[in-house]
């Protein structure tokens, strides 16, 4: 399982990787989540500028097994979404914390990223 150590992550196996300033983060799912789902064949994200909190649904991951909601890590605004994954969504399987990226957001309380699990604690979680 890779567990990239500049990123921080949620219980609910999402990562997060920090942009400009801790303005502007970047969010997928993990590693970890994309092998338990299986075969992922459809993304659905919400639209940009979309307000979303903490913790609500950003969008849907629908595998071969499963649906699975994606949950926002912190409160924003969605500054952008991954356009390859509605042609591509098997990016998530292949490269979760690349091509597989998901949405952008503009942090609204970037204080809520200190809330967020390490790779170490992440990796304790789910091993």
């Amino acid at each position: 399982m890779k567990l990239p150590t500049d990123l921080r992550y949620t219980k609910q196996h999402e990562w997060i990787r920090t942009e400009s300033e801790g303005r502007t983060v970047v969010v997928g799912i993990t590693d970890f989540a994309q092998g338990e789902l299986g075969d992922i064949v459809f993304v659905e994200l919400e639209p940009v500028d979309t307000e979303v909190g903490r913790d609500d649904a950003f969008g849907t991951v629908e595998a071969v097994k499963t649906v699975s909601e994606l949950y926002m890590p912190v409160s924003g605004r969605i500054a952008g979404i991954n356009e390859d994954l509605q042609s591509h969504p098997e990016f998530v399987n292949e490269d979760p914390y690349g091509k597989g990226w998901m949405i952008r957001i503009e942090t609204s309380d970037p204080s809520e990223l200190d809330d967020l699990l390490t790779a170490d604690q992440y990796g304790d979680m789910v091993g």
